[in-house]
């Protein structure tokens, strides 16, 4: 087995923290984060989060059934705070005769008697912080680990870079708590500083969607390959009564589709024909909808190519073995380089 002495000494708080060899985490990822894309990653000494995404409850329950017999190492699931079947979700995992070691919030801001139900079952919650005001709110309910996530990153994002992030919440609050960083990360020479700056580990989701086991459709994969890094697109919000999370995909067809879907929405909720959350609940149907368009079938016109900006470093599919090893061994040539600057 390689060693990587300097990643590994730097990675240890996270590892302990996450119970793994290398708290590089695989982010979880709508119809892309399955049993079979998440235990490869725990078996490969990474952390994987099963997407809870808008899954029926007894199929995500299954899911994770199925992920441990696939695995006996540590993962997550995620939630979706903003998904329909959001506290459908949250009553299933508190009804499981083993407990999940850990649950991730995401999407948006988790009330703070939804992470006590959670820590009740006994496992560790991971809250996603895309501003400092987030975070401040997340470690006052009780969240045991922060994934500081800038706005470079694929699906559902803030709007603060992940530059202005470590300033703002890894040198503030790194010591107080293991802060995860994410957003734009696919090389191991970035992770080798992220680590430096007082980092416990690090989360990539669109690295991983260029593996072997990511069961994907080839054309969603082929279309990572072939696009730039301005082509993962940021929406828009366009009226502040119909509040949405941004999402960032590739530019194609299908984000024209949910421009017209949003203005349409916005009109019927100041018509007062629908409520705002029945809009929202909306606007996230058709990310899952065409998220599923995209992963499964294939449709990469119509579909939503969800992907962050690091696509634009994507350039081959590997296994999930040869990703992480190769983020360790750049990541270790590179402090091996930067130890000359101290001898």
């Amino acid at each position: 087995m390689e060693q990587y002495p300097y990643m590994e000494r730097l990675m240890e708080r996270g590892s302990k923290f996450l119970n793994v060899r290398y708290p590089i985490i695989c982010g979880a990822m709508t119809w892309v984060s399955e049993p079979n894309l998440v235990a490869s990653v725990c078996n490969n000494g990474g952390f994987g989060c099963l997407a809870g995404g808008n899954t029926p409850p007894e199929i995500l329950k299954n899911q994770i059934s199925e992920l441990r017999k696939l695995t006996d190492k540590s993962f997550a699931v995620n939630l979706i705070t903003i998904a329909p079947a959001y506290q459908e979700h949250i009553a299933m995992l508190k009804s499981l005769e083993q407990p999940v070691p850990y649950i991730v919030f995401a999407g948006s801001i988790p009330k703070k008697g939804e992470i006590d139900a959670i820590k009740e079952t006994g496992a560790k919650v991971i809250c996603f912080a895309s501003t400092i005001s987030i975070a401040e709110r997340m470690i006052r309910y009780g969240a045991d680990a922060l994934v500081l996530e800038g706005s470079e990153a694929g699906g559902h994002i803030g709007h603060v870079s992940t530059t202005v992030l470590i300033q703002q919440l890894l040198f503030k609050f790194g010591k107080q708590l293991p802060i995860f960083v994410a957003g734009g990360i696919a090389t191991g020479r970035l992770a080798a500083h992220l680590l430096l700056c007082g980092a416990a580990g690090i989360q990539m989701g669109t690295r991983f969607v260029m593996t072997e086991e990511c069961l994907a459709h080839q054309k969603f994969k082929d279309y990572f390959v072939h696009a730039n890094a301005r082509d993962a697109m940021s929406t828009a919000q366009f009226d502040p009564k119909l509040p949405v999370v941004s999402v960032r995909v590739i530019r194609n067809h299908g984000t024209q589709e949910f421009t017209k879907l949003q203005l349409e929405l916005v009109r019927k909720v100041a018509a007062e024909e629908i409520s705002r959350q029945e809009a929202q609940e909306e606007l996230e149907r058709f990310w899952v909808g065409s998220l599923r368009k995209a992963v499964v079938e294939g449709d990469v016109d119509y579909g939503s190519v969800m992907a962050g900006q690091s696509v634009g470093l994507m350039d081959k599919v590997t296994t999930v073995n040869e990703a992480i090893h190769e983020i360790l061994r750049d990541g270790e040539a590179e402090l091996e380089q930067l130890k000359q600057f101290f001898n």
